[in-house]
């Protein structure tokens, strides 16, 4: 059984790593026709593409793929390779021209771990090309190859992690790449990745912008855009329960909402409890505690 992000009917991941240079570029492709989307930033330090039309109250509500990328700032060229995959596939916004492709993307600095490598728009086309319903794997691969957390401290290895909730027909996937400046935890409270050093975290003068989680959230039920948005916030309450501290002024949190709209209607309070138990799931899963190189 597909207890991942891809076990929402219509939802392909792909990924490109380097785990030499250990960054990457994770793409969430949505069904031809787009899904309904919106998203939640928290932190002081996003460092996203196409993220203002993401707004509840801005015309465009489909997009066609969003991009996950390592590299900072730089990596954000990778979703230019997305664009151009999906032009050649004809998917896009319709427009009197042709379809424009609408490819939100936002990352992490992951420079810490492996240098100044950053992935580009041939290593974001080759992450698109691979996409498939597969189970996403969890731990260092694309977008979560260079990922850490503890950084106040010293930096931990984390990675990326997918994981469902289901309650009935009702389901949400949730896809993380988990690199907070603080330390990670699972549901019970046990330490995951990071330090725990309260007096440490009290004393550390982190740098800004170079941690951010980043979430994706699918579901198939048919919710416009303010849910997807409302869907968004949820995600974000649910990183605090495993992100300590989280949504600090050094990181730069991002949470985005799809939806395919192809299957049963759900009441928007079970996605929303669905998307925070599929987000710390996933964040657990992303946890590969292991020294930065």
């Amino acid at each position: 059984m597909n207890d991942s992000l891809t076990g929402i009917a219509g939802i392909r991941v792909g990924h490109w790593t380097d785990d030499r240079a250990c960054t990457g570029v994770s793409v969430v492709l949505c069904p031809e026709d787009g899904c309904v989307a919106s998203a939640s930033f928290l932190g002081a330090s996003p460092g996203t593409r196409e993220a203002a039309l993401l707004a509840p109250e801005k015309r465009v509500e489909r997009v066609h793929a969003l991009a996950l990328c390592g590299g900072s700032a730089f990596g954000l060229a990778a979703a230019d390779g997305v664009v151009r995959f999906l032009a050649e596939q004809g998917v896009g916004h319709p427009t009197r021209l042709g379809p424009v492709p609408i490819v939100p993307a936002a990352v992490i600095y992951d420079l810490l771990v492996g240098g100044t490598a950053a992935p580009g728009a041939d290593e974001g086309y080759a992450a698109a090309r691979t996409a498939s319903a597969e189970p996403v794997a969890s731990g260092p691969v694309g977008a979560g190859a260079g990922a850490s957390a503890g950084k106040y401290k010293a930096p931990v290895r984390t990675g990326l992690g997918s994981a469902l909730a289901r309650w009935g027909e009702a389901a949400v996937g949730a896809l993380a790449v988990v690199n907070p400046v603080g330390d990670v935890y699972d549901a019970g409270g046990r330490l995951l990745a990071g330090h725990g050093d309260r007096e440490a975290w009290m004393r550390a003068e982190p740098r800004a912008g170079e941690h951010t989680t980043l979430v994706v959230l699918a579901t198939a039920a048919p919710i416009d855009k303010r849910s997807a948005y409302l869907l968004a916030v949820a995600g974000q309450a649910a990183l605090s329960r495993v992100v300590r501290p989280s949504h600090t002024p050094w990181d730069g949190d991002a949470v985005f909402a799809l939806a395919t709209g192809r299957g049963p209607a759900a009441p928007l309070a079970v996605l929303s409890a669905l998307a925070q138990e599929a987000v710390v799931k996933a964040v657990e899963r992303s946890a590969v505690q292991r020294p930065a190189r």
